[in-house]
């Protein structure tokens, strides 16, 4: 049963907040701890439901998990290339999008390994035949229901390194492939039309795997073993995200964000939030900077007035998580604020472009979808307030609590726990900065 939370008006947010920690490297250091041959200690690994599914899967298959101490899990792992269990057994990834687009990379090279990933109502909507046809090309077999949603049955195999052409930027995929090309005979090159997060390619050079980038072109070759060090988990950029929006758009806000990831190919938000006139103060990575480590920092975030922008189809994918978010933004704003390119949307734990339309045309923006995207008029006064529902989405339940305190009357947040599949302390820490 979904929970129902009011947000009202608020006074200014006020002091430092430390976000938690980043889901995406904290799936990825699950998978590529349980990949290797070495135990690998992992510091500040994200407790939520979404990262737990990802531990409880790699535990499944035969790793394990061990608490050293409060704030580090060390993973056992079974190694690149050993005989996975629960052959013909059901993984269950909960709602967790990136674990059920990564784990089939590395099964897929399991010759006679055969393995069943199903979740909850929302992950049989999300699609995974971007991920089933380059594992069928490299020599997999996978089998979706109705061609293209889970349940989804993936059947090992003796892998051929390919050369894959991304219809569509995205991390999940270029990951699975890439995670895929490591056990596969000869290299694999995966092809992007704009650059996605890289949090795999900076895991991948850590763990010393054969890489190369050339442009937009990323190659892999196939290994026997995975060397992988300490991974120390920053704070999330895309949680910190919320709160970073909200001292944005509540009068008189100013909130210090400590020990979070700076990565270029994650502040997207940050970067159109400062092209429209946000007050935002930190060291973010240089675009197009290649590196093996994760860089962390802390920003300065204080409320201003807005002004519209047009965010085109070469940033969505730097900004895929926040872009409700810049919607948000576009109605605190003066003129119009316009996304292209943002197809991709419609492919997550909802369709968050009708969501945020719908969710922001009932607080009393003027906002309209189109196919790609959407497009908000703002005059640079507040939301008046009313109803949101998340309907299971996370990011849209974290996004009604937000324009419930820049509001004039509030918001009351329809599936409010949805938070927890992300975020479980975003109430708490939200409040304490009032």
């Amino acid at each position: 049963m979904s929970s129902t939370v009011r947000f009202d008006p608020a006074g200014p947010l006020r002091g430092d907040y430390t976000p938690p920690a980043d889901k995406s490297i904290s799936h990825r250091a699950a998978l590529f701890g349980a990949m290797a041959d070495e135990p690998v200690p992992v510091v500040n690994y994200l407790d939520s439901e979404d990262t737990r599914s990802t531990l409880d899967a790699v535990m499944t298959l035969g790793a394990a998990v061990e608490e050293e101490r409060q704030d580090c899990l060390l993973l056992r792992g079974i190694g690149l290339h050993a005989p996975l269990e629960a052959t013909g057994g059901l993984l269950n990834v909960g709602n967790a999008g990136t674990l059920m687009r990564l784990l089939p990379g590395w099964l897929a090279g399991q010759p006679g390994g055969v393995w069943t990933l199903d979740g909850d109502a929302s992950i049989r909507q999300r699609p995974v035949d971007r991920i089933a046809e380059p594992l069928r090309r490299m020599g997999a077999s996978v089998e979706a229901r109705d061609g293209r949603f889970a349940p989804f049955t993936v059947r090992g195999a003796e892998l051929t390194g390919i050369e894959y052409e991304l219809p569509v930027p995205s991390a999940q995929v270029k990951s699975c492939v890439l995670i895929a090309g490591m056990l596969a005979g000869g290299s694999t090159t995966v092809s992007e039309g704009s650059r996605s997060r890289d949090h795999t390619e900076r895991m991948l050079r850590r763990a010393r795997v054969p890489f190369e980038r050339d442009g937009l072109r990323t190659t892999v070759a196939q290994v026997d073993e995975l060397e992988l060090d300490r991974v120390v988990v920053p704070g999330d950029p895309s949680s910190a995200a919320f709160i970073v929006a909200a001292a944005i758009l509540v009068s008189g806000s100013r909130v210090v964000v400590k020990d979070v990831g700076l990565n270029w190919t994650r502040t997207g938000l940050f970067r159109i939030a400062e092209r429209m006139g946000a007050v935002i103060v930190g060291d973010l990575e240089e675009p197009g900077t290649e590196a093996d480590e994760e860089p962390v920092g802390e920003l300065d975030v204080a409320s201003g007035p807005l002004e519209g922008t047009v965010v085109e189809a070469h940033e969505v994918p730097l900004a895929i998580d926040e872009l409700t978010l810049v919607a948000l933004l576009g109605a605190y704003a003066d003129g119009e604020t316009v996304v292209r390119g943002a197809e991709e949307l419609r492919l997550k734990e909802s369709d968050r472009i009708a969501g945020v339309v719908e969710g922001l045309r009932g607080l009393g923006s003027d906002i309209e979808a189109t196919p790609d995207g959407f497009i908000v008029q703002g005059d640079g006064s507040p939301l008046q307030g009313g109803t949101i529902d998340a309907k299971g989405d996370h990011r849209m339940a974290m996004l009604g609590a937000v324009a419930g305190l820049a509001s004039v009357e509030g918001v009351e947040v329809v599936g409010m726990d949805a938070a927890a599949v992300s975020y479980p302390g975003f109430e708490h820490d939200l409040r304490a900065l009032l």
